[in-house]
């Protein structure tokens, strides 16, 4: 076993009859002191859906590795549910722990010097958290999801996590009883696995794997799909490989490659977070790659996938009619692909690909062919105007039209919009601006599905619009923006703007404007002070004193 010559091992040096004593304690064997030690990095705890089955997982895993050759030494990282959080003021720790997570895998990473990682992850900051790792670390590495859920079922219509929220708004229209809301609730989601749309879990496994950094349907395999226990020897064999060929993540990871990995998000109508996710994974690689890249990929993918939030199906369909695979293999024999990238097969996306069976359009329409796609580029869209100076994102699937323009009612934060949705503050025609709810202002940028699915619950979702500084869950639908840059914490012109101005939205020309003179925006500029930080210790202090802009991915070492 060729070893990774970038490790320090101390194992190696029998200087060290310290580090020696305490792995002969765990159970290592003098054989096994010559062999690689693979880090098996677990985001499982017990408390979430998404996570509830990686530690088992890990298990596999660590056993397969022991069985190739290697020396599987498991540990775990935080995670955390955005499902649980959603709507809490917990939910300002959900975009703070993917650094969380990159920091400490990189810490005992390093303190322990494995040779080599695997990070097996679920809910939506593991993924994006671990590839950062990776790319820091820069030693071979491989990501394995642990899989979406099945979809619930109620009054025979599949049900999934942004079901349970938008009944809240149905039951708050009176258009459900509370019974029929709980029911929903209570079968919203089966089991082990996350989300089961194309929201942000779905997209940035889908998204990795098309990267290279994860193995062939990897992505696609249900959770508790028996292919999915399986995967463990396909990935103990190919951490060997890695190792073997001392191939590693910053030579598989390029420009092109995260093209690839914007391109597939555009293709699947993915979650606008992602945007923000590799924007930060470009960072942890020093590649340029900016939020024009961004609308370039966008305006030459076409959207091809029917699926939720904005379409019907789910991660188990996908699956059903090929995979992600079956998806690239369309994708770059049409051109939206680049096949010469390296992936963690060792092999190229092309040489991945040879063998996959084709798409067949005829007998499913979960996918399409280019010619009748669901739009003719991507669904991720980025803007520019006085509100949105450095950037904003929208998410325009084509169901929600190409231009609003309407009166704003503004809100200092996600609570005061979900009150004032609820009492009836919104009505058709109307932007919804929520604010203060940035990276800093929040901190740690809370995502305002809430509030959203209040609005489509209560019939407004083709009628209102909803702008803000925060971030949207992938099962966010509707004409909405988001990310707005600056934030109004750092006073971004959405700090300036009152209820009552006219906003003007349009995917048209990509633009998001206060319709409000240049000489009233600089009078209200004079007159605004910077709002007190909402934390003054710990971990939010801390984020909020150091995370970047939006723009800029969000991360905590620029």
């Amino acid at each position: 076993m060729k070893l990774n010559k970038h490790s320090k091992r101390l194992t190696q040096d029998e200087s060290q009859p310290a580090s020696q004593a305490m792995l002969y304690a765990v159970g290592l064997t003098e054989e096994d002191m010559q062999k690689a030690q693979v880090g098996i990095a677990s985001t499982g705890y017990d408390g979430n859906p998404c996570n509830m089955h990686l530690n088992k997982l890990k298990d596999e895993v660590k056993i397969e590795c022991n069985i190739a050759g290697l020396v599987g030494l498991g540990f775990n990282t935080i995670g955390v549910s955005d499902g649980i959080s959603m709507g809490t003021s917990g939910m300002n720790y959900s975009l703070v722990s993917r650094d969380i997570i990159a920091d400490s895998i990189e810490t005992v990473m390093n303190a322990q010097s494995y040779d080599a990682l695997i990070a097996i992850v679920g809910c939506d900051k593991n993924m994006p958290g671990a590839i950062i790792s990776m790319l820091r670390l820069n030693r071979p590495s491989i990501m394995m999801y642990g899989g979406s859920t099945a979809s619930g079922k109620y009054k025979g219509r599949k049900l999934n996590i942004v079901s349970a929220f938008e009944a809240l708004g149905q039951k708050v229209a009176g258009e459900i009883d509370e019974n029929e809301y709980k029911e929903i609730i209570k079968r919203a989601i089966p089991g082990a696995g996350a989300c089961g749309g194309m929201y942000t879990a779905n997209t940035m496994a889908s998204a990795i794997e098309c990267m290279g950094l994860a193995l062939p349907y990897n992505s696609s395999i249900p959770a508790e799909n028996p292919h999915k226990l399986s995967e463990a020897e396909r990935y103990a064999i190919a951490i060997k490989n890695l190792l073997e060929l001392d191939l590693k993540p910053l030579d598989i990871i390029s420009k092109k490659s995260l093209e690839n990995a914007v391109a597939l998000v555009n293709a699947l109508g993915g979650s606008t977070n992602a945007v923000l996710h590799f924007l930060a994974i470009a960072h942890a690689a020093d590649i340029d790659f900016t939020l024009d890249d961004f609308q370039r990929v966008s305006d030459r993918t076409p959207l091809i996938a029917d699926l939720k939030p904005s379409g019907k199906y789910l991660m188990e369909d996908v699956h059903g009619v090929g995979g992600i695979p079956a998806i690239m293999k369309y994708l770059l024999e049409n051109g939206f692909l680049h096949g010469d990238c390296l992936t963690v097969t060792g092999k190229t996306l092309a040489e991945n690909l040879a063998n996959i069976e084709p798409m067949e359009f005829e007998e499913q329409d979960v996918i399409f062919p280019k010619n009748k796609a669901l739009k003719s580029s991507g669904n991720i869209q980025i803007l520019y105007g006085n509100l949105a100076e450095e950037g904003a994102v929208a998410k325009i699937s084509g169901n929600e039209g190409l231009l609003f323009e309407g009166k704003a009612v503004v809100y200092d934060g996600e609570q005061a919009a979900n009150t004032g949705i609820s009492n009836g503050e919104v009505g058709k025609g109307d932007v919804v601006v929520i604010r203060y709810v940035g990276p800093k202002g929040g901190p740690g940028m809370p995502e305002m599905l809430k509030p959203t699915s209040l609005i489509m619950g209560a019939g407004l979702g083709k009628t209102v619009a909803l702008i803000t500084d925060g971030r949207f869950s992938g099962g966010t639908h509707g004409f909405v923006v988001g990310h707005i840059t600056p934030e109004a914490q750092s006073g971004g012109t959405i700090a300036l703007v009152k209820t009552g101005d006219k906003i003007r939205i349009s995917a048209e020309d990509n633009t998001i404007n206060v319709l409000i003179s240049e000489e009233e925006l600089a009078k209200r500029k004079l007159n605004w002070v910077a709002p007190d930080l909402k934390h003054t210790k710990g971990i939010l202090y801390k984020y909020a004193k150091t995370v970047a802009s939006a723009s800029k991915g969000c991360v905590t070492d620029l």
